[in-house]
């Protein structure tokens, strides 16, 4: 098992992957904070007064991380911070679809379909946290840069 995670190609493999899943996943948020801001908002589960601040913060920390993933630099930092928010875009959303919440998850754009959206999203998320936990388990440095 440890030379399945600690495979090179697979560890580049994920990178790439988490890597462009986040920075795309940042961009409507950093061009839109104000749409996100909603998205965040629809969740309630944060105080109103931090809502703006978390609108702005964490679409920079998406794109942030992803181009640490890619690159290799800060790498462990950018595999932590990538596992966290994992976890915490899975327990809100699944705590959305427990409590029968019909929003749209504000991912990657916002958008009509909300309910069924809800659970793509949330199985989406789990396939990723596979990705995140084998780069965060992975003791590969190959193709990263020192930073």
């Amino acid at each position: 098992m440890r030379r399945i995670i600690d495979n090179d190609f697979l560890t580049m493999i994920s990178r790439l992957f988490i890597g462009i899943v986040f920075i795309y996943a940042s961009f409507y948020k950093i061009i839109e904070p104000g749409t996100f801001a909603r998205s965040i908002w629809y969740y309630h589960l944060i105080p109103g007064n931090l809502i703006n601040l978390a609108a702005l913060i964490m679409p920079w920390l998406e794109l942030l991380c992803g181009l640490a993933l890619i690159f290799g630099i800060y790498y462990r930092g950018a595999v932590a911070w990538v596992n966290i928010m994992t976890v915490v875009f899975i327990i809100a959303l699944y705590t959305t679809i427990y409590r029968g919440l019909s929003i749209d998850c504000g991912c990657f754009k916002a958008s009509g379909e909300a309910a069924s959206k809800a659970w793509k999203s949330l199985i989406f998320d789990l396939v990723i946290l596979v990705f995140t936990l084998q780069m965060f388990l992975s003791r590969s440095k190959k193709w990263q840069l020192r930073g």
